[in-house]
Formats: structure tokens, C-alpha cells, sequence
């Protein structure tokens, strides 16, 4: 039975209207005027033809009307996409067709001009859409039920092809609020937000934790290490990757000084190194909270304010269960080491029109297979040892070779390909590329940075290596660990 509950958007906006909620550059929207901003941007996506349910994917650059699309969709019950805005027309174009988007917001129209030839979406840039809302009456906030789907976050796998991972406003609302707990959020904090808001972490573990306490944001346009330490000064909250810390280290500012007012940074996405961790508490006096989570379950677990271990994600959050188990499902004991599993509220009821993805990432009682490897102590303390699949993060981002391959392989001359992450001291993995090619053929970066031409610049490789044939064990299999460990004699 699905239970009645408060549109999302109602409880991101409980705070005291004239309470200062984002401070963009010189300007300061309250709650009560970015309230009725967003429920007049809602009016103005209604406006476009969507009804509830229908799909807007968005690719916009960082903006407080940016982040207002996101708010007035969920008003109006509209299923917001968002997409990285290094995507390229091909990849824009793959997600309103999977999707069956009915609408897609952008900020340059002649860049995305190809996108809609053929698939029947409307494209509308987000400053003209902004600008017909201010004659618009405030949308009505649609009823929903638990189940009702809020977001699409899209997310890769094994086959190349990016799946929607179906975030609803029940479970969103659920990870905020056990955030607001374990993170010991207060209407005083004040967010330094840095991130992208096209992904889970700069969207909704960043800025729902921040609305649910009626706190403020700090909404810096992009990451640089001088930007953030100057809007430290009189802050309480930061929240990056392990790039963002490395950077700011890299910094001679980033002293305690800079970090007197600051009681939590966190960080996510890729694990932090424990010579980061060292450095940055030598250098600052603060510890940095390592949290654990995925566009499938936002955040799983997280170490708590008062209990961090460097090198651990920390404990489950209120509501969630972790396990680990072996290759044949069975549940390990504490310190030993397995596949990691979860469950709980916060977790996506399932993939967008992939009951084939359901089935390979689901067990029959509830579980949900992350693809992590890792193991719990004594105290159900979650340390992670690496991936059982061959994602690839970079900078923070989520790269899965196969989709990479596949274009790499239709290359003249290409035989066959590999695709791995190679560390990296900055992005923490780079990109990396092992080619079987033809007799007499030879290919350079720039070579198959052309073909990569459809994807993404992050998912291209910074190197490539010619290889004789790439390691297989007795089943075929590429070992791709012997080539992120060099033991593969690539030349």
C-alpha cells in the first residue's frame, strides 16, 4: 500500500521566509523568494506542455535558476534528468530518447541544435524559461505518494549503455533527513557549495540536508581553491571529493585560519587517500568525514561527527543495511571481505524501463548488489577495498570503460581494446587505454580523441599503449587488473 506524503518541495520550504537561504555573488535569495521563484518556474515548465510524470532532462551550467528548475519540477510533479554539461549532442540525445523526455532545457540552443532531429523534444534555454515564468501565477504543488518518481540520475554499467536510476520523492526525502541527523545539521550552518548540481551529491546530499535545517548556502559558480577558501570565512559546512581537498592543500592560503569557523568538511565519490586524510588534519586541525553512496541509494553510509576513522565510509545510515557477502551470495562474517550489499529507504525502486538491470543488481529479499568490495568490523564499520566491476572515477565522476571501448573497437585498425583507471595523484584515476591494433597500423591520442568525438572530454583517455594481445585467464576474461598493474608488458 503506498503511503501519502508531503511533495518534496514542501519540506524543503519550512524555513521562515525571510530567512537568507542562497547567496549567489552579491545577491541574497530568501526562502520565501526562491520559494515562489521555483513554483514560477514550475508554472512556466506546465506552460511548455509537461503534466506530472513527464520527463525535462537539463543540461544548464551552475545557477541559482538552475537549481530552481530542479525545485519547480518537483513542484509540478514534472521528473527532472539532470546531465552533466560536458555531454555531447549524441549523449543529450540518447537520454531524452531513453527517458521519452518531453522537454529539454539548455543554455545555448545553437549548441544543442542537432539534438532534437528525429526524437520530437522540445528545446527551450533555461534563461527564456525563466523569463516567461515572471508573468506566470506560482504552479500548484502536485500530491504524491511515497513511490512517485521525482528524478532520473542516469548511470552506466557493463553494457555501455547509461540506465536511469529512479529517485523518488520518498526516498530523497528519507536520505535528507538521516543526513540532517548523522551530519548534525542546524539552522546556523552555512554551506560553501562548490559542486556541479548535474549529479546525487552537488543536487540533493549537498542542498536537501541544507533546506531541511533552513540553513544557507554559499552557491560558488565552480571549484577553484581561492573562491572557496574566501567564502570559508564565517562558514561551518564543505562538502567535495577528494580532488577538491587535494587542490586546496596544494594551496598556501588553506591554513587554520581559513578554517576557523568550520566544523564539518566531508567528502565523497572516490576514496580519499590516507596521506590526504594526514595532510589535510596536519594542516588545518579538522578531520574530513569519508561517506559512502551512489546515484542508486544517494547515501549509504557515512562516518559520524563525533567517530571518524580515516580510510573508513563509516556506519549505515538510520534506515539502512549493510552486508557482505561471497560470490555465491553468502553473508560473510565481520573482517571478512566481500561484495557489498544494502538496503533500506533511501534506495531507488528500480532502473527506468530495465527490468533486465532490476534483475542483475536485485536479490529476491530486497538487497541491492553495489558492486563495492569491502568488509564490515565488529562495530559494522564499512571499509572499502576496491570495485568487483571495472568502473573507472575520475575527478570525482563515475567513467565506465565498456562505453568507451565500444567506440574505440569500431576504430580502423583496432583490433581490440581495454579501457582501465590508472592512479592518478589529482583525479585520483586516470583514464587509460590499452589497444590491439593491425599490423603496420598506428594510433595517438589525438587519433582516437576524434572518434571519442560523441563522448564526453572526461571519459576520453590520457594515455594509450599498444599491447601485443591483452591478458586473458583460461575463460577468455580480460584481466584487467594485470593491466592496471602494469603486468601485462604493455610497450
Amino acid at each position: 500500500m503506498l503511503v501519502a506524503v508531503s511533495n518534496l518541495f514542501n519540506e524543503l520550504f519550512t524555513a521562515d521566509v525571510e530567512r537568507p537561504f542562497l547567496i549567489e555573488g552579491d545577491h541574497t535569495h530568501t526562502y520565501g523568494a526562491y520559494q515562489n521563484h521555483a513554483l514560477r518556474i514550475g508554472a512556466a515548465v506546465r506552460a511548455q506542455g509537461l503534466s506530472a510524470g513527464d520527463r525535462l532532462v537539463a543540461q544548464t551550467n551552475k545557477s541559482a535558476d538552475g537549481f530552481a528548475l530542479w525545485l519547480g519540477c518537483l513542484a509540478a510533479g514534472v521528473v527532472y534528468v539532470p546531465t552533466n554539461t560536458a555531454y555531447t549532442p549524441d549523449e543529450i540525445s540518447y537520454f531524452c530518447t531513453d527517458a521519452g523526455a518531453s522537454l529539454l532545457v539548455v543554455d545555448n540552443l545553437a549548441a544543442l541544435a542537432t539534438v532534437t532531429t528525429g526524437i520530437g523534444v522540445s528545446t527551450i534555454a533555461i534563461t527564456d524559461l525563466v523569463a516567461s515564468s515572471a508573468a506566470l501565477d506560482p504552479v500548484s504543488i502536485t500530491e504524491v505518494d511515497e513511490d512517485t518518481p521525482a528524478a532520473l540520475v542516469y548511470t552506466s554499467g557493463t553494457t555501455g549503455k547509461p540506465k536511469g536510476a529512479t529517485l523518488t520523492h520518498g526516498c530523497l526525502l528519507d536520505n535528507a533527513q538521516a543526513l540532517v541527523q548523522v551530519w548534525e545539521y542546524q539552522a546556523n550552518d552555512i554551506l560553501v557549495h562548490s559542486l556541479p548540481i548535474f549529479h546525487v551529491h552537488g543536487l540533493f546530499i549537498a542542498l536537501h540536508p541544507t533546506m531541511l535545517s533552513g540553513a544557507q548556502v554559499r552557491f560558488l559558480p565552480r571549484f577553484e581553491p581561492d573562491l572557496v577558501i574566501n567564502a570559508l570565512a564565517g562558514a561551518t559546512v564543505f562538502m567535495g571529493v577528494p580532488t577538491y581537498y587535494h587542490r586546496l592543500l596544494s594551496n598556501d592560503r588553506f591554513d587554520p585560519a581559513a578554517c576557523g569557523s568550520m566544523r564539518l568538511f566531508t567528502s565523497g565519490s572516490a576514496p580519499m587517500t590516507e596521506l590526504t586524510h594526514a595532510e589535510f588534519t596536519e594542516r588545518t586541525g579538522r578531520q574530513v568525514v569519508e561517506r559512502y553512496g551512489m546515484s542508486e541509494a544517494s547515501i549509504i553510509a557515512s562516518n559520524r561527527m563525533d567517530n571518524v576513522l580515516a580510510g573508513s565510509v563509516g556506519h549505515a545510515l538510520p534506515g539502512y543495511e549493510i552486508r557482505i557477502v561471497d560470490d555465491d551470495g553468502g553473508v560473510l562474517e565481520a573482517g571478512e571481505t566481500g561484495t557489498v550489499e544494502v538496503r533500506g529507504p533511501s534506495l531507488s525502486p528500480g532502473y527506468w524501463n530495465r527490468p533486465d538491470a532490476d534483475a542483475d543488481s536485485r536479490t529476491g529479499d530486497g538487497w541491492f548488489s553495489t558492486g563495492d568490495v569491502g568488509s564490515l568490523d565488529s562495530t559494522d564499520r564499512l571499509t572499502l577495498e576496491g570495485r568487483s566491476s571495472d568502473m573507472i572515477i575520475s575527478g570525482g565522476l563515475n567513467i565506465y570503460p565498456k562505453e568507451i571501448e565500444m567506440v574505440i573497437d569500431e576504430i580502423d585498425g583496432v583490433v581490440e581494446s581495454a579501457v582501465v583507471g590508472k592512479p592518478d595523484q589529482d583525479f585520483g584515476e586516470a583514464v587509460t587505454a590499452y589497444l590491439v591494433l593491425e599490423p603496420g597500423i598506428s594510433l595517438d591520442v589525438l587519433d582516437v580523441d576524434s572518434a571519442l568525438s560523441s563522448l564526453a572530454r572526461f571519459k576520453h583517455p590520457k594515455s594509450l599503449h599498444e599491447i601485443d594481445a591483452l591478458p586473458r585467464n583460461a575463460m577468455g576474461k580480460v584481466q584487467k587488473n594485470l593491466l592496471r598493474t602494469n603486468q601485462a608488458n604493455p610497450q
